[in-house]
């Protein structure tokens, strides 16, 4: 008897999911078919954003060789041309390269072009902080100290990756001013970072020396 009642219970399953997929076939067929295609699109996305970041990586090698051959020009352009069609963080790189490379043959286009990454936030804090840094530089070669020094200590304050750097500049400003003190408050800091770079401590330490040895003797 109890086989009798298994047998309806199993035919009326079986009923119950012909019906089912009779009624909702196309929206199941439909949602496997929508299911395949976003992750062939996916798949084909990915393929296409892998293969435009190899090319413009190798692209931008190329630029940076041309650069070292002694062909500024063509390096510029070539990085020009990245700025303006390359994947987004190789735009922001290509922008910054393409300002290192003016800035061996036109400073000032170059410090207009590092201000203007500068005040760009669509670039990313990173890169912003680097252009910063790059002008300030730029702007000690130039002999503009002054000009140099909001931007570097700014830098020096904030924690970022290049606060080394930016506390070594003003060591070296302080030291060339002779305000020794100074020279030795940032100096200091950069050697007693853990986390700062080698050999920017160990320019700290030797500039330290000169502070030390120059400093006035306590009264």
């Amino acid at each position: 008897m109890s086989d009798i009642f298994q047998e309806v219970d199993e035919e009326v399953r079986r009923d119950k999911a012909a019906e089912f997929w009779k009624k909702y076939q196309n929206l199941i067929i439909g949602a496997a078919v929508l299911i395949v295609l976003a992750t062939a699109g996916y798949r084909f996305y990915e393929n296409r954003r892998l293969a435009a970041e190899q090319a413009a990586g190798a692209a931008f090698q190329q630029a940076l060789a041309l650069d070292r051959d002694g062909k500024g020009a063509e390096a510029e352009a070539a990085m020009a041309k990245l700025a303006a069609d390359a994947p987004r963080g190789y735009q922001s790189l290509a922008r910054l390269a393409e300002a290192a490379i003016k800035a061996k043959s036109d400073p000032k286009g170059a410090l207009s072009a590092y201000d203007a990454l500068a005040a760009d936030a669509s670039i990313g804090a990173l890169f912003q902080d680097a252009a910063r840094l790059r002008a300030a530089l730029l702007r000690l070669d130039a002999g503009e100290a002054d000009a140099a020094k909001p931007a570097l200590e700014a830098l020096a304050g904030s924690g970022g990756v290049y606060r080394h750097t930016a506390r070594l500049a003003l060591g070296v400003v302080a030291l060339n001013a002779g305000d020794y003190d100074g020279a030795g408050k940032w100096l200091d800091l950069v050697a007693a970072d853990a986390e700062a770079p080698n050999t920017e401590k160990r320019s700290a330490e030797s500039l330290l020396g000169l502070v030390a040895s120059n400093r006035p003797a306590a009264k």
